[in-house]
């Protein structure tokens, strides 16, 4: 294992017995959704690690080249353009699923869940991981490399529940490259629930109370 990215960790109040892995969006940090962990409402009994790492810095070709956390570089209309980014980031993440299971959590109470950018990195590391995993969060985001997928796809995750939520007036991810995700995915046989809400790229209430919910079923 590498060294790992830096990152947040808010603990529960006893011992940890399961694990949320939460990614940011684009020129964001792990400080982003660390908001959120209350908001949830979660039964403390869950004992929930929360972890938020920061992506490394680097040149962003859809902001002029300008340096920003990023999960990997943004190439419009070049669907298979950030691979290596993107196999590196999963990776990362693939680091902190490890040390997880040496700390004692099951992999079936690890979860990843993401915002945009980070929404692709979780789907991409989930589906590929060897071990069973408890699920994906899947905000404001889509599939990267759909073909990919189906060839690069674990056993271990098939049917995999995944949670996807979208604005219908995103200027970032139009809604219809979200669905057209949603389909890809619940026709390589995973269990996609899907809500979306009148807002943009972003998180609105409803949502979170959602997720709060998707989290007890699953964890």
């Amino acid at each position: 294992m590498h060294k790992l990215l830096e990152h947040i960790e808010i603990e529960p109040t006893t011992p940890a017995t399961a694990t949320v892995i939460w990614l940011h969006g684009l020129g964001a940090d792990g400080h982003d959704f660390e908001p959120i962990v209350p908001e949830l409402h979660l039964p403390a009994s869950m004992a929930i690690r929360f972890i938020f790492p920061h992506a490394l810095s680097r040149s962003v070709s859809i902001n002029n080249g300008a340096e920003m956390r990023a999960w990997y570089d943004f190439v419009p209309h070049a669907e298979s353009g950030a691979n290596d980014d993107i196999n590196a980031s999963a990776a990362q993440i693939g680091d902190f699923i490890t040390r997880e299971l040496e700390r004692g959590i099951p992999s079936e109470k690890i979860l990843l869940a993401g915002f945009s950018q980070g929404g692709v990195i979780a789907l991409h590391t989930a589906l590929r991981f060897p071990q069973r995993l408890a699920g994906v969060v899947a905000l404001s985001t889509y599939l990267h490399d759909y073909s990919r997928t189906e060839q690069e796809r674990t056993d271990a995750n098939l049917g995999i529940p995944i949670f996807m939520v979208h604005g219908t007036q995103d200027p970032m991810i139009p809604i219809m490259q979200a669905a057209t995700s949603r389909e890809n995915l619940k026709r390589l046989g995973y269990d996609v629930r899907w809500r979306d809400y009148p807002m943009g790229h972003q998180v609105c209430l409803e949502e979170v109370e959602e997720i709060s919910h998707f989290f007890q079923e699953v964890l």
